[in-house]
């Protein structure tokens, strides 16, 4: 389920998948990977969408339809 999260986020965004590659530092086919959902994403680079997107990991990993943050 992440995965349609994850293109839905960027999306929303006005991002490229080349842009969010870029912010992750990855390659681009990898992180289209993530998005079609053939590749596990690592916690690293999810937290690093959660800070991207400024929502909550649990969010992006469907275990909430919450999008707000977390608070600190």
């Amino acid at each position: 389920m992440y995965f349609r999260r994850i293109a839905d986020l960027r999306v929303d965004s006005d991002l490229t998948q080349r842009a969010v590659a870029a912010h992750l530092n990855m390659n681009l086919e990898v992180y289209r990977r993530y998005e079609k959902g053939i590749r596990e994403i690592p916690v690293w680079a999810l937290l690093k969408l959660a800070e991207l997107y400024h929502t909550s990991t649990d969010y992006i990993l469907g275990r909430t339809d919450d999008p707000r943050p977390p608070r600190a």
